[in-house]
């Protein structure tokens, strides 16, 4: 049986009688870097809290590696949330510790790596780093955990130009795009375009584009930016 990484069916999501998600119908089976992008409202989160396992649908089918999501696919789906979740009284170094002690295939000496290299000490308090470091910090403990699936929600939001270019430097440095899958969501799409090989285009609940980007450029001759417009006439 073909392993599907992502597959969604009339997929809705409702929040007191309003459609979060409306109809939404997906199937993603390649690694690689997939750029889940549309306006703030959209529905972005909440289709990544629901791949996640976070969140139950109100109608439709959702299948993450042949499964149906709930919290115990943890073990092969690694999730970031837009929320700052780190603790406040941990250091950096017990972050990491906690991370192993709670996830199997979780890599701490991946993470330490990157914290080195990110210039963040292993005994700096979480709570006495910047907004980007925090953002750092965060990043770096998903993605030390050897899964095929990465969702990674908004990881660029509110974080200054060099931050964010740092931050899109590491996915790409240390996700395994021969093996894994990264779902990222973002609205700032001119600036992930260069780095991505699939575009889910969201607006209102709905997906309104899904492609492969290297066959937009292609056969139709256009960037990401150029076929959003397009659906958007």
């Amino acid at each position: 049986m073909t392993t599907r990484r992502v597959s969604t069916e009339d997929l809705t999501k409702k929040y007191l009688g309003k459609p979060a998600l409306n109809g939404v119908s997906i199937d993603l089976n390649e690694p690689g870097i997939v750029g889940l992008v549309g306006p703030n409202g959209s529905g972005k989160s909440t289709l990544l809290k629901i791949i996640a396992g976070l969140l139950k649908p109100s109608k439709g089918k959702v299948l993450v590696m042949n499964q149906v999501p709930d919290r115990l696919i943890s073990k092969e789906t690694a999730y970031l949330s837009e929320v700052d979740s780190l603790y406040d009284y941990q250091k950096a170094g017990e972050a990491v510790t906690f991370f192993s002690r709670m996830y199997p295939e979780f890599s701490p000496e991946k993470a330490k790596e990157m914290l080195r290299e990110l210039e963040i000490d292993l005994n700096d308090k979480i709570k006495h780093l910047s907004k980007g470091n925090r953002a750092r910090v965060k990043l770096a403990l998903t993605l030390a955990r050897d899964v095929p699936l990465l969702l990674l929600d908004e990881p660029l939001s509110g974080l200054d130009p060099i931050v964010r270019e740092e931050i899109l430097n590491m996915i790409i440095r240390y996700t395994n795009i021969e093996n894994q899958m990264t779902i990222l969501s973002t609205h700032e799409v001119a600036e992930v375009e260069p780095f991505l090989d699939h575009i889910l285009f969201m607006k209102e609940g709905r997906i309104l584009l899904s492609e492969n980007v290297e066959t937009l450029r292609e056969t139709q001759g256009k960037s990401v930016v150029e076929a959003m417009r397009e659906v958007l006439k």
